[in-house]
């Protein structure tokens, strides 16, 4: 068999298998606590609480449900999807470590060898991550209650500057869509400081406004 055999008949159907277990083994057990509550000690709220809770949750970040999975799914791919919807810190942790073993690695986004790479990345970051936060449980506070206060304060920008090393990573690769994605970012980035727009509108517009101005530049071979 050859390679793209391999990964289609032998690498996904494992990978979807073990996914959906996993996943709904994580669905258990973050349901778990409130489970227990209901089942053992009779603790159940109202109806109309859960629905009130839901609604409002749902209000605020609902759309993100649909948005995320397809805007991570073409650097992840599937093995990197499942895996970073269970492991959590998606945006923050586990696409710039898949970004950054595919950069090193030299393959694209998208590619099989590309979402080999992003689940090994991946794979990494939770591992290191693991390690990090059993630290900071133990040590964390302590920690940061002898930082200096502008060292402390220096730390808020840690996420901001992952972000734009991010950025300057793929745009390095695609220079004629970075100025796109970065215009579309940042004019609807103020639209929602402004109140006209709602905070998702930014990456919705963004992502999926990069992706068909791409594609409409990729038929016209302007790139």
């Amino acid at each position: 068999m050859d390679k793209k055999q391999i990964y289609e008949g032998v690498f996904l159907p494992d990978i979807i298998k073990w996914g959906r277990i996993t996943n709904i083994l994580g669905l258990v057990f973050a349901f778990g606590p409130a489970i227990v509550l209901a089942v053992v000690f009779k603790l159940v709220p109202p109806a109309s609480a859960i629905l009130t809770g839901f609604i409002s949750i749902a209000s605020a970040v609902g759309v993100l449900w649909f948005v995320e999975p397809m805007s991570y799914f073409p650097i992840v791919g599937v093995a990197g999807t499942y895996m970073a919807f269970l492991s959590g810190n998606i945006s923050n942790l586990r696409i710039p470590s898949a970004a950054a073993a595919q950069n090193v690695a030299g393959v694209q986004p998208g590619s099989e060898e590309g979402s080999i790479i992003a689940t090994i990345g991946m794979s990494v970051s939770v591992l290191v991550n693991i390690v990090i936060l059993a630290l900071g449980v133990f040590a964390g506070t302590t920690i940061l209650a002898n930082l200096p206060e502008n060292v402390v304060q220096a730390l808020n920008y840690l996420l901001p500057s992952l972000f734009g090393a991010l950025f300057v990573q793929f745009a390095l690769s695609k220079p004629k869509l970075a100025p796109i994605a970065l215009t579309l970012g940042l004019v609807f980035s103020l639209l929602v400081a402004q109140g006209v727009v709602p905070f998702y509108t930014t990456t919705l517009v963004a992502v999926f406004g990069t992706m068909f101005i791409g594609i409409a530049l990729y038929k016209k071979k302007l790139i």
